[in-house]
């Protein structure tokens, strides 16, 4: 831990100020779709956006959290990712981290930490500025070793109803030839009391990827069920500690990319930032 507060502190990842500042203080109440508030636009000078983005297994995070990030023009930091590297290194950790995956635990804050120093070390080798974190923190002793090195502009919380995200992560491929992934889920979630129907059409591949689909040895119904358990019973307090910040946003996904993106950026005010930067291209 003390390696990933020295880098850190002298990273221009932690840099003061921001290009886009968000915060959840300017409150919006006008989307069905919030909870909790909209982000407010301060402009600086010194740095991106640093934000986090919150979730459970199988939301999109990584989705959203790309996409944003190829819009701003930050990193997009996914510990899942450093995860999977690591695996499929054979790596000192690899071993450890296959038996804690395939069981559905929580990879300990030591190994999450140790992983995401070693990327931030690489980010700031490159002279990466900002950051959109996807999967960290996830713990409440994570949350406090992120804030005592930067500072958060904006949580944000995607949330979507459990039998929604059972599916979706049941539905996930990914090609073993070029690595991309496909979601084959066809989700249409009635609504109830009120509450809008989901509707979620599949990500398939092209032919050439059909048959080279596979699926991941952690998405078994038995093991998605533990990790969204696990989950919910952890992510109480952290969304709490946010919220009492008065940074935490959340966001009903109200359906697939098409109907979420642009909702999405317009709770960000972020609707015509798209549009300008095509413009602009």
């Amino acid at each position: 831990m003390a390696r990933v507060l020295r880098v850190a502190r002298s990273s221009s990842l932690f840099g003061l100020g921001s290009r886009f500042y968000s915060t959840s203080a300017e409150v919006s109440h006008a989307s069905p779709f919030l909870h909790g508030g909209g982000a407010s636009r301060v402009l600086a000078k010194d740095r991106n956006v640093q934000w986090v983005f919150l979730g459970c297994p199988g939301v999109g995070k990584g989705t959203y959290a790309s996409r944003l990030s190829t819009l701003l023009g930050v990193p997009h930091i996914a510990t899942g990712d450093l995860v999977r590297e690591e695996l499929a290194s054979s790596g000192p950790l690899s071993r450890q981290l296959s038996e804690i995956v395939n069981q559905g635990k929580l990879v300990s804050d030591e190994i999450i930490v140790n992983l995401l120093s070693k990327r931030l070390e690489a980010g700031e080798a490159k002279g990466e500025s900002g950051f959109i974190l996807d999967g960290f923190p996830r713990t409440m002793r994570q949350a406090e070793i992120l804030g005592d090195v930067t500072d958060i502009d904006l949580v944000v919380n995607l949330k979507l109803p459990e039998e929604v995200l059972v599916d979706k992560c049941l539905g996930r491929r990914t090609c073993n030839q070029c690595g991309k992934g496909f979601n084959v889920a066809h989700i249409n979630l009635k609504g109830e009391n009120g509450k809008p129907t989901i509707s979620m059409d599949p990500l398939l591949p092209p032919p050439q990827c059909m048959s080279k689909l596979i699926t991941r040895a952690d998405d078994t119904e038995e093991v998605v069920k533990a990790r969204l358990r696990i989950y919910n019973e952890t992510s109480q307090p952290l969304e709490e500690y946010y919220r009492s910040k008065g940074k935490l946003m959340e966001f009903d996904l109200p359906g697939g990319i098409p109907e979420s993106w642009p909702r999405l950026l317009e709770a960000l005010r972020l609707d015509d930032y798209e549009e300008k930067q095509s413009a602009a291209a």
